[in-house]
């Protein structure tokens, strides 16, 4: 073949092959585009940059404030004429420690985000195995540890881990769950009350709490009935960690009391106050992935003993009002804020607006 007639073969075999690409190949790199950015295995020292609502601070304190506490932070900002900051937390400063099955199920993968007692960021290395089995993606912050604020960093780097991860990957958000160790189980406990709308679940390993009192009020009460009908608690403590086992039995008992029926104890025996082993993590994921069985008349039966309570306590304050027994309003209206938080809400804070305006 001459060569004019060989580079003539060659360009039109090239362009030819050009197009084969275009049809076949661009198509599956179009749809790549569209995929969540990120990829499998262990990443250490990952930087996130979405930012989330749900982690305002005006909403932290909305969800895990008790009414009276999140007014008087309304009132003292309007009088030093601050605004609050929208968020607590400077991403660009913050690091994540993920790990993510290399396979993800067919609807998504479920999420774990961990909130840890420690200060580093870290992926349990016994853990990925459970993980791998249930489809499910870690992910935990560094400075997040006991020794740091709770509603400005241990609080909001939960919420926005579960947020960026959900927009990096393909999650199921109905297998979006909270959970930690010690002290960070008790803070993944009160995320989990906060935050129904968003974690279906919480792994309590080593840590829990009663709910309804200062410490840890009601959410409104919208969220909390959705805590009641959907959310599921895991509690796993070893067996010789007894003193985290009689917290386990009062935080269980209040939650009976406040109609939270979706309780799991898994055994870990033998074992002090340790991270859940690998056996003791997959009964736990497994739980969590377990479907919700509602009994609607029970929970209908409790929530009306529930509301007549409160409805009583309330008449209570107002009949003093009324009296001009303002201190006896006020201390009484401040222990209902206490133990029934956004359940008394607005007439808790009405109330308390009204005593302010006799006094």
């Amino acid at each position: 073949m001459a060569p004019a007639h060989r580079r003539c073969y060659l360009a039109g075999v090239i362009e030819r092959c050009l197009l084969m690409f275009t049809a076949l190949v661009m198509p599956l790199l179009a749809a790549a585009t569209d995929m969540p950015v990120g990829s499998a295995g262990l990443h250490k020292d990952v930087v996130f940059t979405d930012y989330s609502p749900l982690s305002s601070s005006m909403e932290l304190a909305r969800r895990l404030l008790s009414p009276l506490n999140a007014m008087r932070v309304d009132q003292e900002l309007a009088r030093s004429g601050q605004a609050a900051r929208e968020q607590s937390i400077d991403l660009t400063r913050e690091r994540f420690a993920v790990y993510v099955p290399a396979h993800a199920p067919p609807s998504g993968y479920a999420l774990l985000v961990f909130v840890p007692p420690w200060q580093d960021a870290n992926v349990p290395p016994r853990w990925t195995s459970a993980l791998d089995r249930h489809g499910m993606i870690f992910v935990s912050a560094a400075n997040s540890g006991n020794a740091t604020d709770v509603l400005d960093r241990r609080e909001p780097l939960a919420l926005l881990a579960a947020h960026n991860i959900m927009q990096r990957y393909p999650v199921d958000p109905e297998q979006v769950y909270i959970g930690g160790f010690s002290g960070g189980s008790r803070v993944a406990m009160r995320i989990a009350l906060g935050y129904p709308d968003l974690f279906h679940g919480a792994l309590l390993d080593a840590g829990s709490d009663p709910i309804g009192d200062a410490q840890i009020p009601l959410p409104p009460a919208e969220l909390f009935r959705q805590f009641q009908d959907s959310t599921r608690l895991v509690y796993a403590t070893g067996q010789h960690d007894d003193d985290n086992l009689d917290k386990d039995v009062h935080s269980r008992d209040s939650m009976q009391a406040w109609c939270v029926f979706h309780l799991d104890t898994v055994a870990m025996p033998w074992a002090g106050h340790a991270l859940a082993d690998p056996a003791t993590l997959n009964d736990v994921l497994d739980a969590l992935l377990k479907p919700v069985q509602a009994d609607p008349a029970k929970l209908a039966a409790c929530r009306a003993r529930t509301d007549r309570e409160l409805t009583a306590q309330l008449k209570q304050v107002e009949d003093l009002l009324a009296d001009g027994k303002h201190d006896d309003a006020r201390t009484m209206l401040e222990k209902i804020d206490a133990h029934y938080g956004g359940l008394a809400a607005p007439r808790s804070t009405e109330l308390a607006k009204k005593i302010d305006a006799q006094r």
